[in-house]
């Protein structure tokens, strides 16, 4: 859980400044694994919220007369109190949940093109956004060709002309021979964008998954992000997940 949803979970804007800090104590104990804490860092805390910034001796007495806080090993230092700790994981057991949300801003693949399509489509292009977020440019080179492959094989079996890029025993095609029979195809009727740029996330993706010496860099992807998102709307539509 991201502070954002927790603040939303726990209605913390709503609190007093003492119920406050103990949940951005909890937060910070499970989320970082802070013990104890000195006051500047709840000032820290509350300035990074845009709050009110405690008064420091007022805070003080606070922690020091309240049931949630004990002092800590150190001078200056507080920490919740057991109890206190044993009554929040009760109350917000999903702290101890290790999430398996994606959380990503719309870097590579603007979100209003993939919501509401299919939850696969969805999940990889939330997975892309977030490997490019945070410096995975490998990963995200592969989860790109990924999700072209997919499309692709999608919009064949939209046209009922799967068997085109299957071999005898029905399996499908290695994406590369799959882009040269849908460059050529009429009734997937690729735009010209989309047949001269496809190539390029294909072998991208195979480099950062296959070449041994070679890493995917942010420039690689980011100087062709716009041809990527019309090949990925394009195909959303050729396949008939977007109508």
């Amino acid at each position: 859980m991201k502070l954002m949803q927790y603040i939303d979970r726990t209605n913390l804007l709503t609190c007093t400044e003492i119920e406050k800090v103990k949940l951005l104590c909890y937060f910070h104990l499970k989320k970082n694994k802070v013990l104890e804490f000195h006051l500047k860092d709840v000032s820290n805390w509350f300035n990074e919220l845009n709050l009110s910034t405690p008064n420091t001796s007022r805070l003080k007495s606070k922690i020091l007369s309240s049931r949630f806080f004990i002092r800590g090993s150190k001078e200056n230092t507080y920490k919740l109190n057991l109890m206190t700790i044993k009554e929040m994981d009760k109350s917000y057991p999903e702290m101890d949940i290790k999430s398996e949300e994606i959380v990503s801003v719309s870097n590579v693949i603007p979100e209003n093109i993939y919501v509401n399509t299919r939850g696969y489509v969805e999940n990889l292009a939330k997975q892309i956004n977030a490997s490019y977020d945070n410096n995975i440019f490998d990963g995200c080179a592969v989860l790109m060709r990924r999700l072209l492959e997919i499309l692709l094989i999608l919009t064949y079996e939209h046209l009922n002309i799967s068997e085109e890029i299957q071999d005898k025993e029905y399996n499908y095609l290695i994406l590369e021979k799959i882009i040269s029979k849908a460059k050529k195809n009429k009734k997937i009727n690729l735009s010209r964008n989309t047949k001269s740029s496809i190539d390029y996330f294909r072998t991208l993706g195979n480099f950062s998954a296959h070449k041994i010496y070679y890493n995917c860099r942010r420039s690689d992807i980011e100087k062709t992000i716009f041809d990527y998102r019309v090949i990925i709307e394009e195909l959303l539509y050729k396949s008939g997940i977007r109508v």
